[in-house]
């Protein structure tokens, strides 16, 4: 696999593409202070799954920024994801150049609800968008490139996208099938994007055959649903939403499977966790997380953190060397 930390095209790190209020224009009237930095972690975990590409807060902090503030906390290592064309070339050319963290890896793929723009052809603000099958194409070509170590964020999203729409729909299903045979043709895990969609995610993974290492990115399902994919042996990485007063059921499905299949994330900038939900996210808020993670599961902080950072090594087959 494509894990190596090799730039051989000597260029420097990009800086973000897009602000998080290009998608999410609510935010305007949040607090965009970062908030302070916790105490860190008794044993060090990974983030593996943010969004780097993203700026935010009302100081724009660096990709170096970010590791180095995670570093101090104890999340030693991130994996950043590129889900749409523009991202998915910024993290291809973030992870080639000589400035990449050691420390960082990467994801790309075309986000479900892309995919349906690109079977429309054009995209939210009307201009044109390449067909899907040339968009996946090169995000297939890029995959191969070095610090590539998982296909994702990909799946299906009746939430954005509605499930009524046929060719919307037709092309989440497609964009998701080519990407479960990508991550098998690769042998690279796959991150699942499941949002209002766990009975079709469901169906197609069963159709097709899941990826041997298959993660559902940002958990959303209830205790039931948490039971079949652990059952199928898949695994569930759990972000922010976990600490939320309303997600209830996100700490029962928790509860139901405990430690073994389980990772952690942020999904930054976005999903910060309690007690700043709604400022910028960063991968230095992952305690806050792994937190109510341990309560949730009742072992102690540290057991939990070891748990966790062995079950994401394995998952992303992580170089001991960076995630030590």
């Amino acid at each position: 696999m494509s894990s190596e930390r090799q730039n051989p095209s000597g260029t420097a790190a990009p800086p973000p593409v897009r602000d998080r209020e290009d998608i999410d224009p609510r935010g305007k009237k949040r607090d965009r202070s970062w908030p302070a930095i916790p105490e860190p972690l008794p044993f060090p975990v990974i983030d593996n799954h943010c969004h780097l590409d993203f700026a935010d807060g009302d100081e724009q902090l660096t990709v170096n920024d970010h590791v180095a503030r995670a570093a101090a906390v104890g999340v030693d290592a991130q994996i950043t994801i590129g889900s749409d064309l523009e991202a998915v070339r910024w993290t291809a050319s973030l992870l080639a150049s000589e400035e990449c963290p050691p420390s960082l890896r990467g994801g790309i793929a075309v986000h479900p609800n892309e995919a349906a723009l690109h079977a429309r052809g054009r995209d939210r603000q009307g201009r044109e968008l390449v067909g899907l099958d040339e968009a996946i194409a090169e995000v297939s070509e890029l995959l191969r490139g070095p610090g590539m170590v998982v296909v994702g964020e990909t799946g299906l999203d009746w939430f954005r996208t509605s499930r009524d729409d046929e060719q919307a729909r037709a092309a989440q299903i497609e964009s998701f099938r080519a990407h479960i045979a990508l991550a098998k043709e690769l042998d690279l895990p796959l991150q699942i994007h499941d949002r209002d969609a766990h009975r079709d995610v469901l169906e197609v993974l069963e159709a097709d055959g899941a990826p041997e290492r298959t993660v559902f990115h940002c958990f959303s399902g209830d205790a039931e649903f948490a039971r079949a994919c652990v059952d199928r042996g898949w695994y569930l990485s759990f972000a922010g939403t976990v600490t939320f007063n309303s997600a209830g059921y996100l700490r029962a499905a928790l509860a139901e499977v405990g430690l073994g299949r389980v990772m952690v994330e942020t999904d930054a900038p976005f999903l910060t966790p309690v007690p700043y939900r709604g400022r910028p996210n960063s991968s230095y808020l992952i305690p806050h997380t792994m937190a109510t993670i341990a309560e949730v599961t009742g072992v102690d902080l540290e057991q939990a953190c070891r748990s966790i950072r062995t079950t994401t090594q394995d998952v992303y087959r992580w170089p001991l060397e960076v995630a030590a």
